[in-house]
């Protein structure tokens, strides 16, 4: 573990969250401030310095993956028996033409009295034939998961809106969805396993951004726990992948026949020829493969390496472009296991495929008027969603050298709901429009040119590839070798073209076959093996608020406060870890306080956080509190009936996906439960 981490004996005065029977604190200190009194100091002990805790391999019968995306969701799973052997779904039922079905739409339908009804194809098709009338009592809910990203003061209490304008709770919401997955998932594999004891024989895995701070990953647990996944008392029973790195784990593992080389094929109208990188190669992987096949589920087996040349070492980007972020993530190969260590701390933002979605919608208002759109949704929810359809079906048939027209339906509702509103028919509307791009087809569609839908998609791809060279430019990047484009979008030739026009004369731009289930699959062996992703980089400083021994001069005047004699410094930020600073798998950070009085139960520590290593106090600007520590400490009966002060010795870990927190009551020696809470600040 890196020094910074560690402290002088003159700083470890460190200050807690207590009952308010303390020493008055200064008026305006913000750490005090509608808190119990955080004034005790740590007794002296020895200096805290980094640890490194061994971490364990899967223990479980089978490993069953959920990737919860904006877009689709889908579940694989793996029995730690024959890891290499990954069973992916066949087909959801329903689905469009054309249209890969392995994955289902992340679409909810809860009943007018909110009870759930079904998910994916299911709810879209049943919420797609209910009466106009009717479905305007019926919650349906899509594209929900980017609601979390985006919620800046997100709590257990943040609810979510249906298509009809109606609220539910988030956590609710989400826990519908996962329950439904966690239903399937135990009925195909007691099929398989009728034996299985679902409580014990399953470890569960669920995607999430690795954007996404920690309050949306405890999110993610807590419905987990609400969706019956698993037990709060058996946390380790869940794991959190973060999606960039679930595909980098699975890139590192593909075969060559497995991969698209962008940079070194020709583009043909749009669309990747299928010359291969290496025929002869490839024909000799190729008998590798063997398939195997259930009821529902295709087997994929017989991984090996990524390929001959890549190297320990090796440098590479993993781009994961989903439905609603793009994450990015950069790692090196290690040597001898290949193990993964990332470089540069996950970075991107919300630049998915819906805003290429929202791109339409604002063309429509253009054309149509904002007024009537909005209306239109409300008021006729369930054609709205066909009309979302109908676009999204047209949307992947887009190519960058397309030239013939494409057309997309307009449900009858719209186009009558559009005339009894305005006086006026939709092709009117068209004509008179600016939009010189859309006409109206004889055939009741609007008709878009090539450029028009073009146009739709420069917007969030420029800032993709303008992320992803902000990136490059970063000097712990340096050196890439290759460029991985994961993801439902990477699906996209729009996108791919963009891409390899910008990258491939720096590296390698590399896609995935069956793209779009890169992340799935990875999942599947991040928990078969949580232990892959060796080292990892820290998105934000994180530490304390501490009490420093005040020095005239250093510290300012507003920060004195005076205790049992003593001049004491308030609201020091003592930091655990700093921002892209790296923390390997198992290393700790370890911590001591001490309670403000004898026979206390309880201590809570808040924790604060920032963007930036240059920070002082806890009141700079930027600086925000993020969570609580809560400890619980056992009763213990001490000698002669006296008792002493006691201390804690509480340790966090910062190198997985979470941030995990263990305490030891050093005087019983027993070890305290000690939970982050990041949704009540």
């Amino acid at each position: 573990m890196s020094a910074v981490l560690e402290r002088r004996m003159d700083s470890l005065q460190i200050g807690t969250n207590m009952d308010r029977s303390c020493t008055p604190s200064p008026p305006n200190s913000p750490s005090l401030q509608n808190e119990s009194c955080n004034i005790a100091p740590l007794t002296p002990s020895q200096s805290p310095r980094s640890e490194h805790r061994a971490v364990r391999g899967s223990q479980f019968f089978v490993v069953v993956a959920i990737d919860f995306g904006t877009t689709s969701s889908g579940y694989a799973f793996s029995f730690s028996k024959d890891p290499e052997a990954i069973h992916m779904m066949r087909k959801w039922e329903g689905g469009d033409p054309g249209v890969a079905h392995q994955k289902t739409p992340t679409s909810l339908l809860l009943t007018p009295d909110k009870d759930f009804h079904s998910f994916g194809y299911t709810a879209r098709d049943y919420y797609h034939d209910l009466d106009p009338e009717e479905a305007r009592d019926w919650l349906y809910f899509e594209k929900f998961k980017m609601k979390i990203h985006s919620a800046s003061d997100l709590t257990m209490k943040t609810e979510l809106e249906a298509v009809n304008g109606k609220k539910v709770q988030a956590l609710v919401v989400f826990a519908h969805a996962l329950r439904f997955f966690k239903e399937h998932a135990v009925q195909e594999l007691k099929d398989q396993c009728p034996a299985l004891n679902e409580k014990e024989a399953i470890r569960w895995v669920l995607t999430v951004p690795a954007i996404w701070k920690q309050p949306a990953k405890q999110f993610m647990r807590e419905a987990a726990y609400l969706a019956g996944l698993v037990s709060p008392e058996n946390p380790e029973q869940l794991l959190i992948a973060l999606e960039p790195e679930a595909a980098s784990i699975y890139c590192r593992k593909l075969r060559l026949h497995q991969l698209i080389d962008l940079s070194s094929k020709a583009i043909i109208n749009g669309y990747p020829s299928d010359r291969s990188i290496d025929s002869s190669f490839r024909q000799a992987r190729e008998q590798l493969r063997r398939s195997r096949h259930s009821r529902t589920f295709l087997v994929e087996t017989g991984m090996g390496e990524l390929w001959s040349e890549m190297q320990a070492g090796d440098r590479y980007i993993v781009a994961d472009c989903g439905g609603g972020t793009v994450d990015l993530t950069v790692h090196q190969i290690e040597q001898p296991k290949g193990t993964l260590k990332e470089l540069y701390k996950a970075s991107g933002g919300p630049y998915g495929a819906i805003g290429v979605d929202l791109a339409f919608e604002k063309m429509l208002c253009k054309i149509f008027g904002e007024d009537f759109i909005q209306t239109f949704k409300v008021k006729r929810p369930a054609a709205w969603v066909d009309l979302t359809i109908a676009f999204e079906a047209r949307k992947r048939t887009a190519a960058p050298q397309r030239s013939n027209h494409l057309n997309i339906s307009l449900p009858f509702s719209f186009i009558d709901f559009y005339r009894k509103n305005k006086g006026q028919n939709v092709e009117t509307a068209l004509r008179k429009s600016s939009v010189n791009f859309v006409k109206w087809s004889s055939q009741g569609m609007l008709r878009m040119s090539s450029e028009a839908m073009n146009e739709l998609f420069q917007p969030t791809i420029r800032q993709i590839v303008q992320h992803i060279d902000d990136l490059m430019k970063k000097p712990e990047v340096e050196g890439i070798k290759y460029l991985f484009l994961v993801g439902g979008f990477a699906e996209s030739p729009m996108l791919q073209s963009a891409v390899q026009s910008a990258f491939s004369d720096i590296c390698r731009v590399i896609i995935p076959q069956d793209v779009g289930l890169t992340i799935l699959k990875g999942a599947v062996l991040f928990g078969l093996d949580p232990t892959i992703v060796r080292v990892r980089r820290s998105p934000l400083t994180y530490g304390v608020g501490v009490l420093n021994k005040f020095v005239e001069g250093k510290h300012p005047a507003d920060k004195l406060l005076v205790k049992e004699g003593k001049n004491w410094c308030t609201d020091i930020f003592d930091k655990f870890v700093s921002v892209d600073q790296s923390v390997a798998l198992g290393d700790i950070v370890q911590r001591s306080y001490c309670p403000a009085r004898n026979g206390q139960r309880k201590i809570i520590i808040n924790i604060y956080c920032s963007s930036t290593d240059e920070v002082v106090y806890i009141t700079d600007p930027g600086v925000r509190k993020c969570g609580t520590i809560n400890l619980d400490l056992p009763d213990i009966n001490e000698e002669n009936g006296k008792t002493g002060r006691r201390e804690i010795k509480a340790s966090m870990q910062f190198g997985d996906t979470e941030i995990k927190v263990t305490a030891m009551d050093v005087k019983s020696k027993k070890t305290v439960r000690a939970a982050i809470d990041f949704l009540s600040n």
